[in-house]
């Protein structure tokens, strides 16, 4: 299932790709509660949920003492990740890219499917999936 259906099914932006992490087998499904903190730039506007969620799936696979990398490959990978959401996006602020939607809006979450599905195939792309 991809990202975009968990967001519709209503997780939040950061555990619909940490979702999607586990389901392609790359996270275990106890990563998940970790997510919830992240949304909403970590509930205080901050950094974009999307971006948090992928950072988790991607630190899951090529972290730190992990059998697919080490933690240099994570931190490359880390910076990939945002300077292409930088082309994509203006800023990487939850707040930034939400301005003008009230909070718990309908319209706001409307709005941030387009950097769900855009850091869900990102995602996707960088970890170059293995099964794990």
């Amino acid at each position: 299932m991809e990202a975009i259906k968990h967001f519709e099914n209503g997780y939040s932006c950061s555990e619909s790709l940490v979702m999607e992490g586990i389901d392609l087998g790359i996270c275990d499904k106890s990563l998940l509660p970790v997510a919830t903190a992240f949304c909403a730039g970590l509930s205080s506007g901050c950094l974009c949920g999307t971006i948090s969620g992928a950072m988790m799936v991607i630190s899951t696979m090529y972290g730190k003492n992990n059998k697919y990398g080490n933690e240099m490959k994570a931190k490359q990978l880390a910076a990939e990740f945002i300077n292409k959401f930088k082309q994509k996006f203006p800023a990487t602020c939850c707040r930034v890219l939400s301005k003008g939607y009230e909070f718990k809006s309908p319209e706001r979450r409307e709005h941030c499917k387009e950097m769900v599905i855009y850091c869900s195939e990102l995602m996707k792309e960088l970890v170059a999936y293995e099964k794990v």
